[in-house]
This record gives structure tokens, C-alpha cells and sequence, in this order.
């Protein structure tokens, strides 16, 4: 068996060791291993997790050797979890994997204490009211869970989680924390030791572009009252000063870290999670060592310096860096002593990349109301996607009414498409949309569909939903920020075009380090 660093040596470059060993850790349930859950679940084995437990009742049909990737001709008429199972565990034997014969259904109604064995829980093709129970055990027993689910050429991907806290979420754009607007004492004095003045051009060309802002940034403020440029024409000035363009963040905590520590949560308790304690800890930190500022994280960009100069700077930053962690790690010290817990029961790691990242704190949480449905439902972007996942619930609706999906079965597609209507109007009122309706269009396409799983878009879906299994499992990235991922396709010539369609955020979260609560099913 290769070497773990050399067999994952590209993911660990994306998520890193710390990462790699939660995937490891992980205890993943799949339930239904049709075309969607093994795409997931292979995605997944092939990451590494520690082990899977496929659910999966029913036997390997002829129609599944079509679709399904994870059987062939000789599984015909096994069980379709043990054949799935098998198959998956040939892709990485460094992955324990067990199955269960059973129906998913049956099993949230008869012993949902099951669930609560897993790191994560991955239902694909449940049915709205299998859904809606299992998201309320999984809640109970602080499961993390995602739905998927392809029907023809459209599918969701849904999470479902009551809290989730992600420090690393690796934005793509954000500013350096070099602190020009608030120079601590000993980046003062080091700016200070060096003359702008020099005339040697090569000595003044090699000097370190973070001392030449800081000497501007304080003749600047020592001219306004101590206050940074705002205006447009104050920002004009200061750039003419400098001969160069720069951004300036204002000093001091911004809105989206104040909400967060201010919410009721930082109030901590003996069972609050480590990541309220380490907000508690940052709350004393800013109101004392911190000077109203977040800790430092303690890089600098490359830039054109003298390699003496350049080491120097570094080392002033990363010695201001280490000193904010260290206050904060005995403050959350202290504070799992003042509520009962094991002081060192915080990792010196997590505390040390929760400052790292503190400053990019950001909250948000919008729940969907009947003003958003209805105008995603007319927006011309939105109302095909939007339009679709009415239909994804209306059909379920159709099938505990008539015991199949709408298109199904030949020859009842006319009143197929009558009920289906019905059951659109009769969901639509439900969720307080009167007056607003789906298309016909996409009524008749999707009684057209007939509840098939297609390979290309179930292995759409469950590329999807691993990518947001990892995210949940790493707390690394930020997940998906919707209720809804709608995936629709549409034909054009020789080529198939995938849309993804986000709409209707329910979460508390945000980017780039987010703190989520999802709410029950919406």
C-alpha cells in the first residue's frame, strides 16, 4: 500500500495534513447506493475517509447496469449495497466499508439512534417525508447531513447542520494584515531607523514598501487629526502623496466580527463549543492586549527589499503574531478553568489558526420567506431553477398520493401532468405563494423525466455534494450558501450545458470564516 503522503500528496496540498487526517477520522453513511450516492460515496472513498456504511434495501436490476458504475452484469439480482460496497472498497482498500440490506426508509422509522454513530450522514433519492424525519434525528443527535437527490436532468443538493464553524475558509482575495493604519511600537521603531531620504537610489529602491506606508500613513494622520482618508478627494491626495495606489482598512474590529462577538453564544457555558470559547478568549483579547484589534496574523507579502531588511520586517511581524497568540491561548485557558473543562483541552494548533484568522470573522443568516419565493419564482434567471424545485417537492407530494412519480408508466402522461399541476398549486398555497405558478413547460419535462437517475447529472450531483461533504469534514472552504443547489440542463447542438442554480440562503454564515445554523427544514 503506497504511503499516505505520497498516495494523497495532491489534496494534502489543498486541505493540508491537519485536513487529511479529519477525513480519516470521518464515519460516513450513505443511504441509497443508486447511481447518485455511489458517485458521492466514490469521490469520497477515493479522499480517503475513514470508513463508509452503505444502507441500501433493494438488488441489482438490468436497468441499473446503465447508470450505476459500481455494478456490472454478475451483480444482477445481489444486494446492490454489498455489490456497491465491494466495488468501492476495491478503490481504496486504506477504507473500512460495511453494508447494511435494508431500505433507508424503514430504518429512520424503526432505530434512529443508527445515525448517531456517523461523523456525517449522505441520503440520496429520499422522498420530502423521509427527509424531513431524518433531519430532525440527525439534528438531535448533532449529525451533519446532506441530501442529494437527481431526477432526470435536474437534482438539489441540500446541507443540513445545526452549527458549523470553518477557520480556514482560504478565500481566493483578501487584504494582507500588514497594520499600517495601527503600527504596533516595534514596527514604529524599525520604520523608524530607516531614511527615506537616502541618496543612494539602489539602497532607496530595496526599502521595504510597508516601512515607506507606514512613515506616509502617520504624516498623514499627524496632518488630519489622526484620521485616515476617507473622501474621494482626501484618498486623491494621499495617493498623490504616495506617487502609488494603495487601500486602507479602517482601524479597530469591523461590523461582521463585533455581531459575532456579540452574539448570546460568546456568553459560554461548560457545553459551549470550542469555537465560542476561542471567540470568548478573542472578546478579551481585543477589550485588552489587543489595543481594539483582532490578533495579527503574522506574514507579509514578497515584495522589493533587501534580503536583510526584508528578514528583519518579517521577523517583527511573526514576533507580534506569536505574542497575540500566546495572550490568547492562556486567556482561553483560562476561561475552559472558569467553566468547568480541561484547560488544555483546546489544541495549541486550533488556537493558533483561529488567529490566524480571526479578522475574517463574518456572520450572516437570511431565512427564505414567502416574499423571496415568489420573487425568485418570477425572476427571469431564477424561475427555471426556482420552478424546479418546486416541482422536486411537488413530485413527492404526486407519489404518496398515487403510489408512483409523475411519467413513470406509459400511457398516463396527460393525466400525470393534470395531477401534477394540482399538486404544484396545492404546494405553492401551502408555502403561502398564491397567486404564483410553475410553467407548463417544466411541468411537462418533468413528468417527461419520470423520475430517471441519469449517470451524467447523478455524477454532477454527487461531485457536488463530496465537495461539500470534505468542506463540513476539513471545516475547511466555505459550503455552499443556499438552501438549494439546483442543478438544470438544457441541450444545445452536440453539447450538453450545465447550470448551477443557487438560490434562497438559509444559514447562519458567511465568508470567509463562517459560524452556520442551519435551520430545520424549510
Amino acid at each position: 500500500m503506497a504511503e499516505p503522503k505520497a498516495k494523497y500528496d495532491r489534496q494534502l496540498r489543498i486541505w493540508g495534513e491537519h485536513g487529511q487526517a479529519a477525513l480519516e477520522k470521518a464515519t460516513i453513511c450513505l443511504l441509497n447506493c443508486g447511481p447518485t450516492g455511489s458517485e458521492t460515496l466514490k469521490n469520497l472513498v477515493l479522499g480517503g475517509v475513514g470508513s463508509i456504511t452503505v444502507i441500501d434495501g433493494s438488488k441489482v436490476e438490468p436497468g441499473d447496469l446503465g447508470n450505476n458504475f459500481m455494478v456490472d452484469e454478475s451483480c444482477v439480482g445481489q444486494s446492490k449495497a454489498k455489490c456497491v460496497c465491494t466495488f468501492l472498497q476495491e478503490l481504496n482498500d486504506a477504507v473500512k466499508a460495511k453494508f447494511i440490506e435494508e431500505y433507508p426508509e424503514a430504518l429512520i422509522g424503526s432505530n434512529p439512534s443508527f445515525f448517531s454513530q456517523f461523523t456525517i450522514v449522505v441520503a440520496t433519492q429520499l422522498a420530502e417525508d423521509s427527509m424531513i424525519k431524518l433531519d430532525k434525528i440527525c439534528r438531535e443527535a448533532n449529525v451533519l447531513l446532506i441530501f442529494a437527490r437527481s431526477y432526470g436532468l435536474t437534482g438539489f443538493v441540500r446541507i443540513s447542520v445545526k452549527e458549523h464553524a470553518v477557520i480556514e475558509s482560504k478565500p481566493d482575495h483578501f487584504l494582507d494584515d500588514l497594520r499600517l493604519n495601527n503600527p504596533w511600537p516595534e514596527l514604529k521603531r524599525f520604520a523608524e531607523t530607516i531614511d527615506l531620504n537616502v541618496t543612494d537610489p539602489v539602497a532607496h529602491k530595496h526599502t521595504p514598501y510597508v516601512v515607506i506606508l507606514v512613515k506616509i500613513v502617520e504624516e498623514w494622520t499627524k496632518a488630519h487629526s489622526g484620521a485616515l482618508p476617507s473622501t474621494r478627494d482626501e484618498k486623491k491626495e494621499f495617493k498623490d502623496l504616495l506617487k502609488a495606489g494603495m487601500y486602507l482598512t479602517s482601524r479597530g474590529i469591523n461590523s461582521d466580527l463585533l455581531r459575532i462577538m456579540h452574539d448570546s453564544c460568546s456568553e459560554v457555558e461548560s457545553n459551549s463549543s470550542d469555537f465560542w470559547v476561542m471567540v470568548a478568549a478573542l472578546k478579551e483579547f481585543i477589550a485588552n492586549e489587543g489595543g481594539e484589534e483582532a490578533p495579527l496574523e503574522g506574514s507579509i507579502p514578497d515584495m522589493t527589499s533587501s534580503t536583510e531588511l526584508y528578514v528583519s520586517l518579517q521577523k517583527i511581524y511573526q514576533a507580534k503574531a506569536e505574542a497575540d497568540f500566546l495572550a490568547i491561548q492562556q486567556r482561553v485557558k483560562s476561561i475552559l478553568k472558569r467553566i468547568g473543562r480541561d484547560p488544555d483541552s483546546i489544541s495549541k494548533e486550533m488556537i493558533k489558526s483561529f488567529c490566524k484568522n480571526a479578522r475574517k470573522l463574518k456572520d450572516e443568516f437570511n431565512n427564505p420567506s414567502v416574499a423571496e419565493l415568489q420573487k425568485y419564482l418570477t425572476d427571469e434567471e431564477y424561475s427555471v431553477a426556482m420552478g424546479f424545485y418546486i416541482l422536486l417537492r411537488a413530485v413527492d407530494r404526486f407519489a404518496a398520493n398515487y403510489n408512483s412519480f409523475p411519467g413513470q408508466f406509459e400511457g398516463e402522461m396527460d393525466e400525470d401532468i393534470s395531477r401534477l399541476k394540482t399538486a404544484v398549486v396545492g404546494l405553492l398555497s401551502d408555502l403561502g405563494c398564491n397567486g404564483t405558478t410553475v410553467t407548463e413547460d417544466l411541468i411537462n419535462e418533468m413528468c417527461r423525466f419520470g423520475a430517471s437517475e441519469l449517470h451524467a447529472v447523478a455524477a454532477f450531483i454527487g461531485g457536488i455534494a463530496s465537495q461539500e461533504v470534505i468542506k463540513l469534514i476539513t471545516k475547511q472552504f466555505v459550503p455552499m450558501n443556499a438552501l438549494t443547489e439546483q442543478i438544470t440542463t438544457s441541450w444545445d447542438g452536440a453539447v450538453d450545458l450545465l447550470q448551477v442554480k443557487c438560490f434562497i440562503t438559509s444559514f447562519k454564515g458567511g465568508i470567509p470564516y463562517i459560524f452556520e445554523r442551519y435551520r430545520g427544514w424549510q
